[in-house]
């Protein structure tokens, strides 16, 4: 007896694409198209948070839910019945059954992330693990079938629960249906899961701190809210026998304004110093460095206003991971990672002197540039409108729409469609609240 049908075959083939493919990029719908067939429903190639119905399902993830509660468990039935299974097909049932058992469980990692839950896990075990694993045994152990790369349920658990943090941030934090917006989204879920899922599953999932991400683009294009997004979506650890992530999932992010301080305070908030140290030192302080866990993220925004000689400082923490507290012989080690952000050109500024070039050349294995708002509506002028909602609903709440409305008619009244907007989603927002404040802005 075969394990599949051609008809199974081909359905599973199109799902293990599916399973792995960048949320944001056009191959997701390309797979669900290839999944459905006829049944795919067109809802638009870029979504986003603007103009999305939380309380509506995609319909093609509901029906493909569909489908893979209609094939899987016949597919298990016929592996305990002792059907000869290739490694194709045994490959292709478990990537099915990753995709099955997250959509399954989805609700509950949602509500993992909500503050609610963050809390109660702090404090206790993960109930959701219980059901999780239940699952997991009745389509994983199955007698006599012997898997080529058998995956451990905790690590599984950790990594679906990072999956759903991950789209939920980068979802958030990203805004517009234009290309380049959409372009910016599939490149933050790159930078966190890298090109290849599965590679990152089985093996880079605790070596991705080694990377440091630069973050460039104008000002006010929301280059730490790309840094959050990533910085909240790192893999943390599950433990089945506590039943308890390794740590908090939304503690790990550490951001340091550079431009806002004097390079005394830099230099002690990023290494921390001894008592004595410097005149003021009263005590000994931990530095971010030192804080920050092998799990978090320290976010460094406006780097390329850092001397020299802290650049030095942070070029052998990217080196050898290796650092010492000011007034401290004591050698510490960095555990975390290190996202960059700047909004100088790079190249401009080793030509100027500003940002050393072997510095650099530590920063750049993960580059990822944010576009300005006059790009996003040079690409798609509707985006305006979606922004503004999105603005609108966190100044004004539920009267976000009619804010919204009383905004576009009247930028498009004063400052017209083709404004530069040089303070780019900052200013639109600031734009928004004098709008509400006094009914008119002043660029």
């Amino acid at each position: 007896m075969s394990l599949l049908t051609a008809r199974e075959r081909a359905f599973l083939r199109a799902t293990s694409q599916l399973a792995y493919a960048n949320p944001f990029l056009p191959e997701r719908r390309d797979a669900e198209r290839a999944v459905l067939g006829r049944e795919f429903e067109d809802v638009g190639g870029i979504r986003s948070l603007a103009v999305a119905d939380p309380s509506r399902e995609d319909p093609n993830l509901l029906r493909t839910n569909q489908r893979l509660e209609a094939v899987v468990p016949p597919v298990r039935g016929r592996l305990a019945g002792g059907a000869a299974a290739s490694d194709e097909e045994l490959a292709l049932y478990q990537d099915a059954v990753m995709l099955l058992l997250y959509r399954r469980h989805l609700d509950g990692f949602r509500a993992l992330a909500t503050p609610v839950d963050e809390a109660r896990r702090r404090r206790g075990r993960v109930r959701l693990y219980a059901p999780f694993l239940e699952d997991w045994h009745h389509l994983f152990r199955i007698p006599g079938v012997r898997w080529q790369a058998p995956l451990e349920p905790a690590h599984v658990f950790a990594c679906l629960f990072q999956i759903q943090r991950a789209f939920h941030h980068t979802f958030a934090a990203i805004v517009g249906r234009s290309a380049v917006a959409a372009a910016l989204r599939a490149s933050v879920w790159q930078s966190i899961f890298t090109r290849d899922m599965r590679r990152y599953r089985d093996t880079l999932y605790d070596r991705m701190a080694d990377a440091t991400t630069l973050i460039t683009g104008p000002s006010g294009t929301g280059k730490e809210l790309v840094a959050r997004a990533i910085g909240l979506s790192r893999y943390i650890p599950f433990d089945p026998e506590s039943v308890t992530f390794a740590e908090d999932s939304a503690a790990g992010f550490h951001p340091l304004n550079l431009s806002a301080m004097p390079s005394t305070l830099i230099e002690s908030e990023l290494f921390g110093h001894t008592r004595g140290a410097f005149t003021g030192a009263v005590g000994d302080r931990k530095g971010w460095l030192e804080i920050c866990s092998p799990n978090g993220t320290v976010f460094l925004d406006e780097i390329g206003e850092l001397e020299p000689a802290i650049q030095v400082k942070l070029l052998r923490v990217l080196q050898t991971r290796a650092f010492q507290s000011i007034g401290d012989t004591t050698e510490k080690r960095f555990s975390g990672k290190i996202v960059a952000a700047t909004n100088r050109d790079p190249a401009q500024a080793m030509q100027d002197g500003a940002l050393r070039e072997d510095f650099y050349y530590r920063l750049c294995s993960d580059v990822i540039v944010t576009p300005s708002l006059r790009e996003q509506l040079l690409d798609a002028p509707g985006v305006l409108r979606e922004l503004l909602l999105f603005i609108a609903g966190r100044v004004a709440g539920t009267d976000g729409p009619a804010v919204a409305e009383e905004a576009e008619a009247w930028i498009l009244e004063h400052l017209g469609a083709d404004y530069a907007w040089p303070g780019n989603i900052r200013e639109l927002e600031q734009c928004v609240r004098s709008i509400v404040i006094r009914g008119m802005y002043r660029p």
